[in-house]
């Protein structure tokens, strides 16, 4: 048997709680995987409460992505075997011990100086950040990025990337000791829009052209407010809306600005348009990921007996980058 973190009604982080389950074995294409850590991303908080697109039925295991260490394969798997350090994805059910996901699916060797929750915090964030940057959004060497919720997971994993791909990257956030860590991990410019107007902020430090790349994972007013901040012909990524609502953008500023509005959803994009795109991710996240340009940051890490505290941490605003679920197997 094994121990998991179970979601069996709707509400806040107080429904989660432990459950013993029977191991999954795995199917002929499948590998079974030892969970060492898990991640919590904003939309498992808003899956337990019932406000995401995807709703699971109830009884569900919580968690889209984790790291472990392979336990046992399927008969028909090639390319991976029993003992292998691995980040996965799953949609839902990395809150558990173990975990059961195709051998096809989106499975990464874990780099051997990772731990298991800097693993378990890499896949969303970076997928995130490679398809907003570089599919949609195409930033070229030389342009100006302006991240908001830059010290949230996705936000660093793009202030990483975007330094990477040459843009000088602006980032926003609301705390002066998160903003710290932001500018450690490449931002040329840090913004704290609580003590200072970040589209004032960006004009002054563009002499008044604005910025080339918007990438928002807060939405609401943030968004709104970017179009006044961002260049003409700019591109505007709407990749979230963790401030708890949607944007309400003028047409017309987009019409007279020249603004391209992308919206970002990179494992939709993957499952069920664009696979090939997935074989992009294969190739290229362990690569940046071995260069050193994309690591996670992990600033809080639970047992699973403090799945709740975990979700709250992230709620609350009190996570840098990412924070994991350590299962202690």
């Amino acid at each position: 048997m094994m121990r998991a973190v179970v979601c069996d009604r709707l509400g806040d982080p107080s429904v989660l709680h432990i459950e013993e389950r029977p191991i999954p074995e795995a199917g002929p294409g499948d590998v079974v995987i030892r969970v060492g850590a898990a991640s919590v991303n904003f939309p498992d908080v808003l899956m337990v409460s019932g406000g995401y697109q995807h709703k699971p039925e109830l009884p569900f295991v919580p968690g889209m992505e984790g790291a472990g260490t392979i336990h046992a394969v399927g008969a028909d798997v090639t390319g991976w075997k029993p003992g292998d350090r691995v980040i996965f994805g799953v949609r839902p059910g990395a809150f558990a011990e173990y975990v059961r996901v195709p051998a096809s699916g989106p499975l990464l060797h874990l780099p051997k100086d990772w731990s298991y929750a800097e693993g378990a915090g890499f896949r969303v964030a970076a997928q995130t950040a490679f398809h907003s940057l570089v599919h949609r959004a195409q930033l070229k060497k030389g342009e100006v990025l302006l991240v908001h919720g830059a010290s949230g997971g996705v936000g660093l994993a793009a202030v990483q990337l975007g330094k990477h791909l040459g843009a000088t990257v602006i980032a926003t956030g609301s705390d002066d000791a998160r903003l710290a860590v932001v500018r450690q991990n490449g931002a040329d410019h840090v913004v704290n829009y609580r003590t200072d107007d970040f589209v004032a902020a960006v004009k002054r430090l563009t002499d008044g052209r604005g910025v080339d790349v918007v990438y928002d994972p807060v939405g609401g007013e943030v968004l709104e407010k970017s179009v006044r901040a961002a260049a003409y012909g700019a591109r505007l990524l709407v990749v979230g809306f963790t401030s708890g609502g949607p944007s309400k953008l003028m047409s017309n500023h987009i019409l007279i600005k020249g603004l391209t509005v992308l919206g970002v959803r990179a494992g939709e994009t993957i499952l069920r348009h664009s696979p090939e795109l997935g074989r992009d991710y294969v190739e290229e996240l362990p690569r940046l990921a071995g260069l050193g340009v994309m690591r996670p940051h992990v600033s809080h890490r639970f047992p699973m007996e403090r799945a709740a505290d975990a979700f709250r941490a992230l709620i609350d605003r009190k996570v840098v980058g990412k924070v994991a679920i350590e299962m202690g197997t």
